[in-house]
């Protein structure tokens, strides 16, 4: 096959970033994508008039990466309320964001979810964090999560309460061991605007990214099975040659095809599912947080609430996340989800039918303190190797993009010297 200027695998966010600003400044580039779509992680699969996510995933509008890459209009976002309802002491209680519903946030003040002094310490936060660009926040120090919630002085009650259900859905770790950079760059980026779905779902995304890329660079079905010293070698044995090669899959598949010249950066696991029901046990769109600690499922929406195009007619569409699960199997599992469910909603939740049951193993990479630093990995690795994703930077819509623009811009500057 002919040489490219330069050949991008993986056709996810990052690599589609990558190839985007590649081709734009004029060089021949050849994408190369082992499945049958770009997107990477960002999916979506039509069941039976359903549009169901792979995992729960949102596109949090204050990105700094996506307000400048992407078309809101095209992707016709739908917003979730701008606060949450958390499960606590047999009830749900409304956790209002002062700046988009005030008399919402005044009545929260006395409920049983942190005390009122915690609403203030949530408040002067977030006024702190507003001096300073989300991006810049990344460059910070910080220790864990966990450790900057009780230096900022929150309560035991509260952090149980809300941060670990509201951050550790969005880190997908519960305990909040993660780097606390990227709680304070999460919110100070929820405090500027709301968290959205596209109307056809999330992969509306990357189709979005892909459709910008000239003719004939995005190559589909084509495994690369290592780097090589004049291109890539696929799976099938094929060579493409290019003399500058950029790597822009997932963390462990990363250090697979580049024979470990990478760590992997181990992974964090998830599990959705996608239920159907008659009607909306909760007529709003707005997350549901399992602040009382007992059950598997950490969140719960009802997304045919934030968009109705997610479900038919009639329909409703619930997405329920499980963080921590204590066994793997499927019917165990749905089980619990189902137990827990008809706990909150009582018995009209035994008749929700699974749509569909999603584990995905690598859902983000590892982001301890020690993984963090420095927050932005090197996407240079030396002799026209290149590598970009969201475990270069973080392990977010933004940070995927993010990552695939530096890569492009170090491949840029070499290609401009050579």
């Amino acid at each position: 096959m002919s040489s490219v200027d330069a050949i991008v695998v993986g056709a996810g966010l990052a690599g589609l970033a990558c190839a985007e600003d590649l081709t734009r400044a004029g060089l021949s580039v050849r994408l190369l994508e082992a499945s049958d779509r770009p997107g990477g992680r960002v999916r979506t699969a039509p069941v039976d008039g359903f549009l169901l996510d792979r995992g729960f995933q949102v596109l949090l509008e204050a990105y700094p990466e996506c307000r400048s890459r992407l078309d809101y209009d095209a992707l016709d976002l739908r917003p979730f309320y701008a606060g949450a309802l958390v499960r606590a002491e047999g009830g749900f209680h409304r956790m209002a964001d002062p700046a988009s519903d005030p008399m919402s946030a005044l009545r929260s003040a006395s409920t049983p979810v942190g005390s009122l002094v915690d609403k203030l310490r949530t408040a002067r936060l977030a006024r702190k964090l507003k001096r300073t660009r989300p991006e810049d926040l990344l460059e910070l120090d910080a220790p864990s999560t966990l450790e900057l919630l009780r230096n900022e002085g929150f309560s035991e009650e509260m952090i149980r309460r809300f941060y670990r259900p509201f951050f550790g859905g969005i880190l997908l770790d519960p305990e909040l061991d993660v780097w606390g950079g990227l709680f304070r760059f999460y919110f100070r980026v929820f405090s500027d605007g709301p968290a959205s779905l596209p109307a056809g779902g999330m992969e509306r995304i990357p189709e979005q990214l892909a459709r910008r890329l000239p003719p004939g660079t995005l190559h589909t079905g084509v495994r690369v099975e290592a780097v090589t010293d004049r291109g890539v070698r696929t799976e099938d044995g094929e060579e493409h040659r290019a003399d500058r090669v950029v790597v822009a899959v997932e963390g462990p598949e990363a250090a697979r095809i580049l024979g470990g010249e990478i760590e992997d950066p181990g992974s964090r696991s998830v599990h959705c599912f996608y239920f159907d029901a008659p009607e909306a046990p909760i007529q709003e769109g707005i997350l549901i947080l399992n602040g009382e600690g007992r059950g598997v499922v950490n969140n719960l929406a009802v997304l045919s609430e934030v968009a109705p195009e997610y479900a038919p007619e009639g329909r409703a569409l619930l997405s329920a996340t499980v963080l921590e699960a204590h066994t793997t199997d499927p019917e165990t599992l749905e089980s619990e989800v189902r137990t827990q469910m008809e706990e909150w909603f009582g018995p009209a939740a035994a008749e929700w039918r699974l749509l569909r049951q999603y584990t995905i193993s690598h859902a983000q990479p590892l982001q301890l303190p020690e993984q963090m630093s420095p927050p932005r990995r090197p996407v240079r690795l030396g002799r026209g190797r290149y590598i970009c994703g969201d475990h270069r930077d973080n392990a977010s819509l933004n940070g995927a993009l993010a990552s695939g623009s530096r890569a492009a811009r170090a491949l840029l500057d070499d290609h401009a010297t050579s």
